[in-house]
């Protein structure tokens, strides 16, 4: 057993480090500043002329395709070290992943077939397109088997119809992954099939968005009558549940890597902090409350980051069923920001509370974490579900 990370990992976490202090550090007061003057409107954090350099800055350095496979032009590092990235990019707030994004990147590369592949996933690949998942419902959140989107055969075409809720960057993507009932009377059980859709095809309006906390703004998107061809199927008809389950198991994996991040960025502050603040003559670091509040939140991070590491370890070496892996990690990590935020902030005090450091922004955005891809509650009872019927682990 061996803890390790391999050699080629350390020197690409390394390199993100420093890429991250160099690059995206000095962005922060502008992406503080543009959070709170846009208001009710949709306007990116990260202006587009920005994100584009950055992408050219990162594919330079060799920060592009970590996870993808050779064949399609990646560098095949695999989900460890794609975590590994995103923990380093978000010791920083700035929204900035190098694409492609990991988990539509993991359902299209194991569905595509056909054109398919340069259609979608190749453009995908190299940063030409971005795309979304179209999932979530009214009355279908969690619950993604309560889907009621339904796509029905007419005239040989897939003709759907129906309404999705909370679908990040609908706007800004070229393609939508939706999935939609094709058999009412199986449900989930070989019912629900996933399609690839081009934003521009006619039916589709996302006409409402939902300004939220942070950087998240997702929208509504209406299906009117819109006709698709085979070709567009993603996958097998009626066997969407399974693939899209597991692409929500990357999203999770996704999710506490950014939490790890952030996790480790507001304990470096608070060293910072304690070691040159002074109150009432001492250090803060020479009291116990804020030892104990550092102690506490290292324990935790070294303990979230062994159960995220472990998950991608084990999806490269060949795991196909991580719901309950998934559900820990998105459990774990999603938490452990929000208790280590808040103790942040606290040791800065009013300080803490201000837009002249990311404390605030990191602690309003890691409350929406313990919602979006299932909350907390939901993930926790899909652990005891599990535990329950099948009895602890081997």
């Amino acid at each position: 057993m061996n803890f390790e990370l391999p050699d080629t990992t350390r020197m690409i976490r390394d390199t993100v480090r420093e890429f991250t202090q160099r690059e995206l550090y000095p962005l922060e007061s502008l992406i503080v500043r543009r959070e709170a003057d846009r208001g009710m409107r949709d306007d990116p954090l990260l202006p587009p002329e920005l994100e584009h350099e950055l992408q050219e800055k990162a594919r330079r350095i060799g920060l592009w395709g970590i996870d993808v496979p050779e064949e399609f032009g990646g560098q095949a590092f695999g989900m460890l070290a794609k975590c590994v990235v995103t923990e380093q990019l978000k010791h920083s707030i700035v929204p900035f992943v190098p694409p492609p994004d990991s988990p539509n990147l993991y359902l299209l590369k194991e569905q595509c077939k056909g054109a398919q592949i340069d259609r979608y996933l190749m453009p995908y690949v190299r940063g030409e397109k971005k795309s979304c998942i179209a999932l979530s419902e009214e009355g279908a959140g969690s619950d993604a088997a309560g889907i009621r989107t339904r796509a029905e055969r007419r005239n040989g075409k897939w003709v759907i119809n129906g309404a999705k809720m909370w679908i990040s960057n609908a706007r800004r993507s070229h393609f939508m992954i939706v999935v939609a009932v094709t058999d009412p009377t199986k449900g989930s059980r070989g019912g629900m099939t996933a399609f690839l859709v081009d934003r521009d095809t006619p039916g589709v309006s996302i006409p409402t968005s939902y300004p939220m906390i942070g950087e998240y703004h997702p929208y509504q998107v209406f299906f009117d009558n819109v006709e698709l061809d085979d070709a567009q199927v993603l996958g097998e008809v009626g066997n969407a549940f399974v693939p899209i389950t597991n692409r929500l198991g990357v999203r999770r994996l996704d999710i506490a890597s950014r939490c790890l991040g952030l996790a480790e960025r507001c304990i470096q502050m608070m060293i910072e902090q304690a070691n040159t603040r002074k109150t009432f003559g001492s250090f803060l670091a020479d009291r116990q409350a804020i030892q104990w509040m550092i102690a506490d939140s290292w324990q935790e991070l070294e303990m979230v980051r062994l159960l995220v590491y472990q998950l991608a370890w084990k999806i490269d070496n060949g795991a196909t069923d991580f719901r309950r892996e998934g559900s820990m990690v998105k459990v774990q990590a999603t938490e452990l920001i929000q208790r280590v935020a808040d103790r942040a902030i606290q040791l800065f005090g009013g300080m803490g509370l201000s837009k002249e450091l990311p404390l605030e922004y990191i602690a309003r955005s890691a409350r929406v974490l313990r919602i979006v891809e299932g909350p907390s509650e939901v993930h926790r009872w899909v652990i005891a579900r599990d535990i329950l019927r099948n009895g602890l682990p081997a």
